[in-house]
Order: structure tokens, then C-alpha cells, then sequence
């Protein structure tokens, strides 16, 4: 899903932004998937799985919500919406979730259950929020200027 820069920002900055914002999502989604499995079977390759796809996710995150901060609040705040807004912090809190996440899955396979699974739904439902505020946006925008 690509959508075209707001007035005001730098086109390789929203290049790399459009490029690197889906792959924490990705790695996050798995990182749920694994953790569904590893609470039905009890393979503890899930749960280790897990933990690395959730850290990886992190690394990933921090490039594009960087870019976002600058983008949303510094460079561009003219031309910055309530839904750049509320993306950036529905991420931020994302990443957070993610943060404490990683630490659950530090501990003993067996003690990650349930918190593990609950942090992973809160952290993909967050950031499939945040996507959704933007997709209506644009799509909102789009209808705008049809009209």
C-alpha cells in the first residue's frame, strides 16, 4: 500500500517510510502465530521462535516510527493530520507492547503463557489501528477530491 507524500515532506523520506513501516507488522503477525501454536502444542521451538521474530520486528520499527516522528511533528506539522497523529501513537504504543513483549519471552518457555499471547494480539491489533486510520484517511482525502 503506497500512499503519496504529504505536502512538505522529503520523498526519500517517505520512500523509506513506505518501504520499511510493513516489515515489523510482519514479523509481528508471525511472532502472534507462533505464539498461538506454541500455546496449543507446547514445542518450546515456537515460543524461541517467537521471542526472535519479536526482537527482529523491533529492530525493524525503529527506522520508519523515527522517520514518522520527524514527518508528523517536526518537519511537517502544517500539513500533519488527527490520523498521522493517532498512527504515530498507536505504533508508539505498539512498540512498547512489543518492548515488554520481548521481555515475556526472555523468561522460561513455560512462563510465557498467557501474557506472551496477549502482548502479541495487542501489539498487532495496535498497529492494524493504526494502518486502518490511515487507510480511511486517504481514502476520505481521495473522496474529497473527487467530489
Amino acid at each position: 500500500m503506497s500512499y503519496p507524500p504529504a505536502p512538505g515532506r522529503s520523498a526519500v523520506a517517505n520512500a523509506v517510510y513506505g518501504l520499511l513501516n510493513p516489515i515489523p507488522f510482519g514479523f509481528f503477525v508471525a511472532a502472534l502465530v507462533f505464539d498461538i501454536v506454541y500455546a496449543k502444542t507446547g514445542t518450546i521451538l515456537w515460543a524461541k521462535g517467537a521471542a526472535w521474530l519479536i526482537v527482529i520486528g523491533l529492530l525493524f520499527a525503529v527506522i520508519p516510527r523515527l522517520l514518522n516522528l520527524v514527518q508528523v511533528w517536526i518537519t511537517s506539522r502544517r500539513f500533519s493530520t488527527g490520523a498521522d497523529h493517532v498512527d504515530f501513537w498507536l505504533n508508539v504504543v505498539a512498540i512498547v507492547a512489543a518492548i515488554l513483549n520481548a521481555f515475556v519471552h526472555s523468561r522460561d518457555a513455560y512462563a510465557i503463557m498467557p501474557a506472551g499471547v496477549w502482548l502479541s494480539v495487542v501489539t498487532v491489533t495496535l498497529i492494524a489501528a493504526g494502518h486502518v486510520v490511515i487507510a480511511v484517511r486517504y481514502s476520505t482525502a481521495r473522496e474529497i477530491l473527487h467530489d
